[in-house]
């Protein structure tokens, strides 16, 4: 039996909308369909894929530990999750901050949080 499709929005990259199957992971479908999320690792150690679920936030799974050493749970709370860690069983839409416009905010929090656990 094969699986449903959903729908993905790439909102950050013009709105583009494609199609997954169910259980797809984000990051996954990204690369697949140039979606354009950024991501470094794939793995969950470097939080380059941080990005945030505009829509559709009760489909995806439970948030990973891996994700919260990344996000915070005002993070957690507003949608953001981390793309290569997160599966979907329906439609999304999601957003990202691109990494031009990264860099400062990325830099101005690593000194905020002064590496606390």
């Amino acid at each position: 039996m094969p699986h449903s499709m959903i729908t993905v929005t790439f909102i950050t990259n013009g709105g583009k909308v494609v199609s997954a199957p169910e259980n797809s992971n984000i990051l996954r479908v990204s690369l697949r369909e140039k979606g354009g999320i950024p991501f470094k690792c794939g793995a969950g150690l470097c939080g380059t894929c941080k990005c945030r679920i505009e829509q559709g936030l009760e489909h995806t799974d439970a948030v990973k530990a891996k994700e919260r050493k990344h996000l915070s749970e005002d993070d957690l709370a507003n949608g953001y999750r981390m793309a290569c860690q997160t599966f979907i069983s329906g439609a999304v839409s999601v957003s990202w901050q691109p990494p031009a416009a990264k860099s400062a905010v990325a830099a101005a929090g690593e000194r905020l949080s002064g590496g606390s656990p």
